[in-house]
Parts: structure tokens; sequence; C-alpha cells
């Protein structure tokens, strides 16, 4: 599919938006106190996502406008290409269906001539099974013991997803069997990601489609050299069998490393590395959880799916959330976007975006090789509440830059506890929510001069105790940190990323970007080892900090 994108700033609906930023001056104190219907009629449910968008920098015209936008390039029609797997990833030439790793077993779905439902679900039985064995202990390491850690190695989407649910997912976890993972190349990762652990109870998944991603091939050594020296006379062949496994389609590479291909779980070059937490890449998460809850993880994401593929524009809330960042970016001049989870167990999550919107959006061309025609993409970040208050909130509360802000909530905790003190009791999550609260009207709603000083405050002091308010919020709220709940928010986001990429023209499901560092530094590592030639080929600065390192190595 290699259609021109539309380019956006042609559009009626973009010069709209133009006209409406330029005399834009948001009063949210006054919208909530003109309008009663208005947290009623900007909050919508997708799944059992609860989305108030009332304290969104947002009016009746700029929502008109901007689902104009939304028509006027065409994001319905690219979802629906998207979803019927036409290769709307132009740059590979490849389907792009993430959503179909959760699809329903008696969904139909063939995409180039290949079942691509069937082979979903038979990968799936496949790591069912696996994870099974596993759990219950019928899966042995080479002395006969148990496993009781796996180690997932991998990194960028194969590993981030499964960390990141492997965490919120705690209270589901099964007792007894621990998952660690290794990403990182420095080989302080593996070190002490391994320290403390028994060889013989340890179970090693090597995650990388093509068995040839740097990082992960070279911790997989560390890591089979660890467990040949901690399993001393046993022998090697058959240890390596026992205790690791694949997530992998290149079955040659597999065999060579010592990993029996029987136990290699494979994926398809139509999920991205990004979108791969609900294929075989989760394995180490299946086997935490266990596939009945893993299965209820792929039925929340495909409910949100669903409310993508059916839901009318106006009520769709992946799509107006992206639009929403659309205007934010685009026009009123927003870099950044904080994501801040009152949820300790989504500790991790604002990373898992960092690579699912930066590495999807992060284009300067659009999908037909031309300049990009508006600034692109979001600096994802953020921090679990209540820490971040104690950290950036006073950038986003009284700075000069402007932060969209996504609260992300749960109305039961996790681990419910109560303080007691001198006497009384309180609920610690209902203080834990109040935060949560009061935060998004602080930032809304502000505080006058006035409202300072009536509490007394000294004149001189007024200045900085002022709140300007007007600092948009989208507020998510569920009822609980479920398995189908953490679907369900991780396919908004994915939805979201794509609603944005269509309006930009670009092709979210590349990542071209990240390819050039990691040649250099094929061609910078003999430069470091000593290799007189490759050092010549460096450029001044690299020679210089390659000089200083290899005076500072004392060994």
């Amino acid at each position: 599919m290699t259609d021109t994108p539309v380019d956006p700033t042609s559009t009626a609906a973009w010069a709209r938006l133009t006209a409406l930023a330029a005399d834009f001056t948001p009063d949210l104190r006054r919208w909530f106190d003109e309008d009663p219907d208005r947290v009623s009629r900007l909050s919508f449910g997708a799944g059992e996502l609860h989305v108030d968008l009332s304290k969104a920098l947002l009016d009746d015209e700029v929502l008109a406008a901007l689902l104009t936008l939304a028509d006027e390039v065409g994001v319905v029609g690219r979802r629906d290409a998207m979803l019927a797997g036409e290769h709307i990833n132009v740059t590979e030439d490849r389907a792009v269906l993430h959503t179909a790793l959760r699809l329903p077993a008696d969904a139909a779905l063939e995409v180039d001539g290949q079942d691509v439902v069937g082979d979903v679900h038979e990968v799936l039985g496949r790591v069912y099974e696996f994870a099974d064995q596993v759990r219950s202990g019928a899966w042995t390491g080479v002395t006969g013991e148990r496993i009781r850690t796996v180690v997932n190695i991998g990194i960028g989407g194969s590993d981030l997803g499964p960390v990141m649910a492997y965490e919120a997912l705690a209270a589901y976890r099964q007792d007894g069997l621990e998952c660690r993972f290794i990403s990182n190349i420095d080989p302080t990762d593996a070190a002490t990601t391994l320290a403390g652990l028994d060889p013989a109870t340890t179970l090693f998944i090597v995650a990388s489609k093509t068995f040839g991603t740097l990082e992960t091939l070279t911790n997989a050594r560390l890591c089979r050299a660890w467990l040949l020296e901690g399993l001393g006379s046993s022998d090697a062949t058959e240890a390596v069998a026992k205790h690791f496994v694949a997530v992998s389609t290149a079955l040659d590479k597999v065999a060579d490393f010592g990993i029996d291909p029987a136990n290699a779980f494979g994926f398809w070059d139509w999920v991205g590395g990004r979108y791969s937490v609900d294929s075989a890449i989760g394995t180490a998460l299946v086997v935490a959880i266990g596939p009945e809850r893993f299965a209820e993880l792929l039925e929340g994401f495909h409910t949100m799916d669903e409310h993508f593929r059916t839901t009318e524009p106006a009520r769709n809330v992946p799509l107006l959330m992206g639009l929403l960042n659309v205007w934010y970016t685009n026009f009123l001049g927003a870099e950044s976007h904080a994501v801040l989870p009152y949820a300790q167990l989504l500790h991790r999550f604002p990373a898992y975006l960092q690579q699912l919107t930066m590495e999807s959006n992060g284009k300067g061309v659009r999908w037909d090789g031309s300049p990009v025609t508006t600034e692109t993409g979001e600096i994802y970040w953020g921090e679990p509440g209540t820490n971040g208050q104690h950290a950036f909130y006073q950038l986003i509360h009284q700075g000069t830059r402007l932060i969209p802000a996504d609260f992300i909530a749960f109305a039961e905790p996790s681990y419910p506890l109560v303080d007691t003190h001198d006497g009384q009791s309180q609920d610690v999550h209902e203080l834990f929510l109040a935060n949560f609260l009061a935060q998004t009207a602080a930032l809304a709603f502000g505080k006058t001069a006035d409202e300072v000083r009536a509490e007394g405050t000294a004149e001189a002091v007024v200045p900085a105790r002022v709140f300007t308010g007007n600092r948009p919020t989208t507020s998510i709220i569920a009822p609980r940190l479920t398995p189908a709940v953490l679907g369900q928010l991780v396919a908004l986001y994915e939805h979201l990323t794509f609603t944005q990429g269509v309006v930009w023209g670009i092709d979210s499901f590349d990542q071209w970007g990240v390819e050039l560092g990691k040649q250099l530094a094929q061609q910078v590592g003999p430069a470091i080892s000593g290799d007189a030639e490759a050092l010549a080929g460096q450029d001044a600065s690299t020679q210089a900090l390659i000089a200083y390192y290899r005076e500072h190595r004392t060994r």
C-alpha cells in the first residue's frame, strides 16, 4: 500500500484549527462553571476504562475541527486497512497485524494467502503447554530439579513489554516461581540479574526474532557460560537443551546455539517488537501468571481493538486521545507528554510507552518518502504518583512549558492496606486516590492571587504561590488492575499512537532510526580493541574518547 498520504496542513480542518489556536484562551474554571454537562459530554467508556477528557484544553469548536481533520486525512480508512492486513508498513512492505495476536480462535483473517488466526493460536497453544509444564514442575533442569527462576533475555520490545506486564500483574504471579529480565549489553545487567540464582533451577528464554540481535545474543552467551560453569560436570549439550528455550523463527541459529528447535516459539514479520508483548515474546509472562490469565490479557487487548474498530469517531477513545495530542503538539506547542500512573505496579508503564510512541512516531519523512509538513512525535515520560509529586510536578504546575499529562488510577487496590494511627484507621488507597483527584483539579483550576491572599499570605510571597491552572490532563480510571484491564490500557495507547501517525502521514511501524548507531558500533568495536586501521577511520572526537578509554582501562 504505497498511496500518497494526505498533507494535513492542506486540509480545511487544519486551517480551521490554526485559526482557533490563534485566538485560543483556555479557561477551564469558566468552562466548568458555564457548562454543567461538560464532564458527562467529555467522559467516555472503552471496555472497563473510564476516560475523562473534561480537563483537556478542548472546547466544542476544537473538537469538531479535530474530528473533521481525522476524516479529511482518512484515519478510519487507514485503520480498516491495517485491520484487514494490507501492507501499511510500506518501507518494509509488511502488514501490521498486532491486533491479530488477540483475535479469538473462531475469528477469520487470511493475509497474503495465510490463515493468520490459525497460525497465532497454534503458537499460543505451544506456549501455553510449555508454561504449564514449567508451572507444574513437569519441566525440570538437567539435574531433575524443578525450575524456580525464569530469566528472559531480550531488548527493546522483547524486554520492555514483558517486564512491564510482569511488574503490573504481580498480584497474579505463581508463588515460588520468579522471573528476571536481562536486556542491557552492559555486563553488569547480566551479572546482577544472575546473582544468587541456582543454575540447576534456572531457565532462560532467549527472545530474538532473527536470533541475531547483538545485545540479546551476547547476553545469551554470557548466561550459557554461567550455566555451564555452575552445573560443573553436567553434559553441556543436555544442559543447554534443558535450560534454554527461544522465541525466534530462525530455527537454524537456535539449533546452532544448542537450543532444541522444538522449544522455539515463533512470531511473524507483521508483529513489530514494540507491539509484541501479546505474542510469544510474552512467554515469560505466560509462565508467571499462567495461560488462563494471559488469555484474559489478550481478551482485554481485543476489547479495545473492537472499540477502536466499531465506535463512531466522536466517542472513539483512542481516536479522540490521538487527535487531542495532535492539537497539543501541532497547535499549542507542547513537546512532551507525561504519563502518571497512580499505581505502583505500573512503574514501568511510562518506559514501555516511550518505545511504543517515540519509536513509532519519531519520524521526519512520510510513508511515501516525502518530508513531513508538521512537527511529529512527543517526548513521553513519567513516574508513578505520588513519587512524582515530590519530584517534577513543580514544573507541570508552575513551569513555563505546556505538558499534557495522563493520570491513571484504579478503584480497587491490588494490595489493600489500612493505616492505624492514634486510634484512627484510614484506607491508604483512599488517601492515594485523593492525591490522584487533587492533582488533576489543581492543574486544571489553579489558585488565584486573591485566593492566596485570603489565606493570609504575605503580599511579597503571593506571586510565588499562584497557580495559573489550565494545565491539561486526561483521567483514566478502571475498577482494578487485572490482566484484561492492562490489555485494554496498552491497546488504547497503541491505537492513539496509530491515529497520530495517520494524521502526520508517517509509517508508525518501521524503526530505521535505531539502525545507524548499531551499524557504527560494529565499526567502532575493532578500533576500541586496538585495530589501528579501524581507529584511523573514526572522527577526531571518537578517536580521543577511545584514547581516554584505553589509557584508563586497568585490565
